[in-house]
């Protein structure tokens, strides 16, 4: 009896089921891993800074000084009316039990520091250790012991412990809430663009799945030191993942549908749309990343960071989009689209409904379209000077009313000076009475608030003297405005000017010379990563449309796009919401994401465009290319500036408004750029727009379906 041979061609099916299932064997256990960011992060804003950094060197030495690095924690008490005697002997208690809390300096506890009109009193409570985890269970710690305070009587903690304890309490909710929003966001839009119950539910795992594994290797990297990873570095990384999961995914589903309308076959469908849609998922993914690479360049070592983060989070998304995705399609098949379900043989709808109308006005009315577009994105970009990057107090980064925000507000009512964050400046010993002479005359300095750190109690009516240790003292100055205001940086600023006339050597550290530091070097920044993003992206382009000018065409369109986001930004957040400045950092992350995702557009319409114009023409091509990508671009730029807008969650400021900018950039290079500037410019240029390549020369031959669609009115006049 003859052996019957199955066809290979009917076990097509085998591979893709085991790619979905290593994915959810292998790739499922892995997500557990995003829940497990959080123990790995670093939230002190001194680490993030370069070894290089004044403050940083002053930090080193100090920490000679006192034996340990410690971030002062403010503990204030206020009664209405003046604090009682026995408040006094409460407070008195409550400064024993302070020096009790686990990781507490108990010697360098300070006070009570009693206000002059009586009523209200501060204690400064350092915290001895620079773990994120340790340092909000001290802060809680120090709260619980507040807890039982008499009545009237209030107790707050405050200070740069107390708001970065606040930092890292709202940060926790980036492991459930941030997540689980960002997500149901993207179910809802995916059930509304494709109607039915399936597909999101698979674009969708993919995402998360997507997510777990890139955050499995972050966190070892992290655990081994390798990677750097704080609060902002996470949200951000679940937002990207899921995003571009699925904005990719949305790429490949709408190829595989166009496809099944041309196959009979489901596996000849995805190999065709597998094909299509490889060489712009690559392209796109390969920008991003390597825009965030450039964050590499960065001296800053909280953005160093955030590159690497959210690099390993598109790759993630990249890899499970072009294979969990594609064999989970081709087991499900048509079914996939249940209950509107592609026929072999059915008619495509591209190039009707809203994108057929707006490829016809490009075709009607190209150069009138991209100037008119050209100009009113001029005009809002001309606002971009109006964004306010003045140092922004931390207690006004939180969007809620916190502990440590209340605790500020009574310590600025009552207290002159801000006691708990000197300037720490380091002195050669024999250079310390000219320091203090010259720290004493200089404006924003409080009223004797020049001291020197003390080598142990001084004898009756004599001045202390300095501690010093390999050749140097510290001296201490006290600013008379808080430490984070401008007029404090400022202070800081002009010290370190003046004192540099004294000795080179001379260091001046402290919380608000972190934070100088910190603005100067972003500003440097920018001068590196900017360019370095720009020269990436070109290069990426060039390889990918084989031209010179298309590159250099989509970059301006871009970078213009990016100049409105940030005028409109700027007037909004002045006017409408009332934010009291933008962080400097703000601006460098957002050119990093809407240049490097904003491109993604162009690039998912271009290399649609070029392929359409290989076979008819560019003219025809890139009317074509925009009326069939305009639904599918649309949809992902939906979905990413739905996931951004979930950062807003988070009552931090910086992540609110990295959430508008970004989620309000991506609708304008989705809606405008992508759909009326680029292809507008492009139809204008015409087919010059691929130099040099060979399709600089090559003559439009629209083919029927096109022609028919580039009718320009009812007598049927073609351009």
């Amino acid at each position: 009896m003859a052996r019957s041979h199955r066809s290979p061609r009917s076990r097509r099916w085998i591979l893709p089921l085991v790619v979905v299932l290593l994915w959810l064997f292998v790739g499922g256990p892995l997500g557990s891993y995003a829940g497990k960011l959080a123990s790995v992060q670093e939230n002190d804003n001194a680490a993030f800074l370069p070894e290089s950094a004044e403050s940083t060197l002053a930090q080193d030495e100090y920490t000679k000084f006192i034996g340990n690095e410690s971030l002062p924690t403010i503990v204030v008490f206020e009664r209405d009316g003046g604090l009682t005697q026995q408040d006094q002997a409460t407070i008195g208690q409550y400064v024993e039990d302070l020096r009790q809390v686990e990781n507490v300096d108990a010697e360098g506890v300070v006070g009570p520091i009693p206000a002059e009109d009586g009523s209200a009193a501060q204690v400064v409570v350092p915290i001895a250790t620079s773990d994120g985890d340790e340092l909000e269970a001290a802060v809680v710690d120090i709260r619980d012991v507040l807890a039982d305070a008499p009545d009237g009587l209030t107790a707050l903690v405050g200070g740069p412990g107390g708001i970065l304890g606040d930092f890292i309490e709202a940060f926790g909710a980036i492991d459930g809430i941030l997540l689980g929003v960002a997500l149901l966001v993207v179910l809802v839009i995916l059930l509304v663009v494709y109607r039915t119950p399936v597909l999101p539910l698979v674009v969708l795992l993919s995402a998360v799945l997507a997510l777990g594994v890139a955050s499995a290797v972050i966190y070892a990297l992290a655990s081994n030191d390798l990677l750097k990873v704080n609060g902002q570095s996470q949200g951000i990384l679940f937002i990207l993942a899921v995003g571009a999961a699925t904005d990719y995914s949305l790429l490949i589903v709408a190829r595989f549908r166009e496809e099944l309308r041309d196959n009979e076959s489901k596996y000849d469908a995805m190999r065709a749309a597998y094909r299509a849609a490889l060489e712009p998922i690559l392209a796109s993914g390969a920008t991003v990343i390597l825009g965030l690479l450039c964050l590499l360049l960065s001296d800053l070592s909280s953005l160093q960071g955030l590159g690497p983060v959210g690099a390993l989070g598109v790759a993630g998304a990249m890899f499970a989009a072009l294979t969990l995705l594609p064999a989970a399609l081709v087991l499900l098949g048509r079914a996939a689209f249940w209950p509107v379900i592609p026929r072999y043989g059915s008619p495509h709808t591209d190039t009707k409904g809203i994108w057929g109308a707006v490829a016809r006005l490009i075709g009607r009315r190209a150069r009138t379209v991209w100037m008119v577009t050209f100009v009113a994105l001029a005009a809002c970009a001309a606002f971009v000077p109006t964004l306010n990057e003045d140092p922004v107090p931390q207690t006004e980064l939180f969007l809620t009313e916190v502990d440590s925000v209340k605790a500020q507000d009574v310590i600025d009512e009552h207290f002159e000076s801000d006691q708990s964050s000197p300037a720490i400046v380091i002195v050669p010993q024999d250079q310390v009475q000219q320091t203090v002479e010259l720290a004493q005359q200089q404006p924003g300095v409080a009223e004797d608030g020049v001291s020197v750190l003390p080598a142990g109690p001084p004898a009756p009516g004599q001045a202390p003297e300095p501690k010093i240790v390999d050749g140097e003292a510290v001296v201490l100055v006290t600013l008379d405005q808080n430490a984070d205001s401008e007029g404090a940086t400022e202070t800081v600023r002009a010290l370190r000017s003046e004192i540099d006339a004294v000795s080179p050597d001379i260091t001046v550290g402290g919380q608000t010379a972190i934070l100088l530091d910190t603005r100067d070097t972003v500003d440097a920044d920018r001068q590196k990563v900017i360019p370095a993003i720009l020269v990436v992206i070109f290069l990426v382009l060039s390889l990918l449309l084989r031209s010179l000018l298309a590159p250099f065409i989509l970059i301006v369109a871009n970078v213009l796009s990016f100049g409105a986001t940030m005028g409109i930004s700027a007037v909004l957040f002045n006017h409408v919401f009332g934010f009291p400045a933008s962080d400097p950092s703000t601006l460098l992350i957002s050119f990093v994401f809407l240049v490097a995702l904003g491109i993604d557009y162009s690039i998912f319409l271009m290399t649609r465009v070029r392929e359409e114009s290989m076979k008819q023409g560019t003219h025809p091509g890139i009317l074509k290319g925009l009326s069939v990508t305009g639904g599918v671009i649309t949809s992902a730029g939906v979905v990413l500036a739905a996931t951004f807008a979930a950062l807003g969650i988070l009552p931090i400021l910086f992540l609110a408004q990295i959430a508008f900018i970004v989620a309000f950039g991506v609708l304008l290079d989705t809606i405008i750029v992508r759909s009326l500037l680029v292809p507008a410019l492009a139809h204008d240029i015409g087919p010059a727009i691929w130099w040099p390549s060979k399709l600089w020369h090559s003559p439009d031959h629209a083919d029927r379906e096109t022609a028919e669609m580039l009718h320009m009115d009812q007598e049927g006049r073609t351009p």
